[in-house]
């Protein structure tokens, strides 16, 4: 890329010859797609070293730059996160120019990541088959809310109805009150997560094919893929699963319990976990009682049991508890909000939250890499770039000239 090695601001330096860190610094994705499950899946290639080229409508860029409740200085909090390690070039899809550029991009690279509606990429003269000829080691991952064939793939999808399509929400929430939803785009994320896999899948087939192909991530079948044995249960044991609240159905004791200072979650419901649980509470007994001595019985017997537990929780003070159960091996926690894992020790010696700096905000926290990998991890090398950031190094990069890219820019294309 350009011969300027120097980090910008936000941004960590590069590996040795300018190669990206980490187990994907020889990769090159483009990312083309806005909002969040085709960026979210670019965002995890990023985290390990792949280099992320996103490109975005010149004048606008992805809405996910304006995205977010809290906007200070007018800017987004979520954009520098789902944009980090990426570069940021503009091009304009609709045009013949545009789709001219694209195509030398793509032949560069070893994914294509995307998430417009079936059948866009053909409109634009960038079929899979096109791609191919130019680059038939190319990865096409593409993202949608239901797929690329089958009746419903031409309808518009977000990470809502791929959620409610796909059965998380309707199992999510108080039984007396409507499906509920999860406090983020659990949907997208999903899909996006997905895409991932199937990119990571799909790169080592070629190493032994030698040949790209296309991966499929819809968004509804990412929710259905994590709910469990919710078919099996329906069909086969006639069982409808409902919302349970803050319990599952059959295991216990695993529930939120009060104390003096504010609930407490303890996850006793494995049957020798729960022994060790009744003789702390000085109720030995209880582990040989029928009603709750195996698991079959304690999930039959749960409202019982778990106000008999409330009882003994409900005379502590949270802290002194947590000790307690932590020191006899019993699984224990507390509800965490944001300044809660800021000032967690464990959150800080693992590195969950990390701090970069960035050039409006100046220090920013943000989540750390995860999965961490002993000889090669992840790492966050630049927060979420400016539109267009990389206009000159990317497509210099491609042999355009200075004023070659200055006509492009004047035109409208980038």
């Amino acid at each position: 890329m350009s011969d300027d090695a120097s980090p910008r601001p936000g941004e960590a330096p590069s590996g040795p010859g300018g190669a990206a860190p980490g187990p994907l610094g020889d990769l090159r994705v483009v990312e083309m797609g806005q909002l969040l499950a085709g960026p979210f899946c670019g965002q995890l290639l990023g985290d390990f070293g792949a280099e992320v080229v996103k490109v975005e409508p010149p004048g606008t860029g992805d809405p996910m730059r304006e995205w977010g409740r809290e906007k200070p200085h007018g800017l987004s909090l979520w954009w520098p996160i789902l944009a980090r390690n990426k570069k940021s070039v503009t091009l304009d899809l609709r045009t013949p120019e545009g789709q001219a550029l694209a195509r030398r991009l793509i032949a560069g690279a070893d994914v294509l990541v995307e998430n417009f509606r079936p059948g866009t990429l053909e409109r634009w003269g960038l079929a899979p088959e096109v791609l191919h000829a130019d680059n038939p080691r190319l990865i096409i991952t593409r993202v949608t809310g239901y797929g690329q064939d089958g009746p419903y793939a031409p309808r518009a999808g977000f990470g809502s109805i791929g959620e409610a399509m796909g059965g998380i929400r309707y199992v999510t929430g108080d039984p007396d009150r409507p499906p509920s939803r999860a406090g983020i785009s659990l949907g997208d994320e999903l899909a996006g997560t997905f895409a991932a896999l199937g990119t990571l899948v799909a790169l080592h087939a070629r190493q032994r094919t030698g040949r790209g192909q296309i991966v499929d991530s819809a968004l509804y079948e990412a929710v259905l893929a994590m709910m469990e044995s919710l078919i099996p249960e329906w069909e086969i044991a006639g069982y409808q699963r409902e919302r349970t609240g803050s319990v599952l159905p059959n295991v216990a004791p695993s529930n939120v319990y009060p104390t003096k200072d504010g609930p407490v979650l303890i996850a006793a419901n494995r049957d020798t976990v729960w022994r060790r649980l009744a003789a702390l509470m000085g109720r030995p007994e209880l582990a040989d009682d029928e009603r709750f001595a195996t698991h079959g019985a304690r999930g039959a017997n749960a409202a019982e049991l778990d106000g008999l537990i409330a009882a003994w929780t409900a005379e502590q003070e949270s802290s002194a508890l947590l000790e307690l159960l932590h020191d006899n091996g019993i699984p224990a926690g507390l509800t965490y909000r944001a300044r809660d894992m800021l000032a967690d020790p464990h959150f800080k010696a693992r590195e969950a939250i990390i701090r970069m700096a960035h050039p409006d905000f100046g220090d920013f926290p943000m989540q750390g890499v995860f999965p961490k990998l002993s000889d090669t991890p992840g790492a966050v090398r630049s927060v979420g770039p400016s539109l267009g950031q990389h206009n000159a190094e990317v497509y210099g990069a491609l042999g355009l000239t200075d004023e070659e890219i200055e006509a492009l820019a004047a035109a409208g294309t980038i």
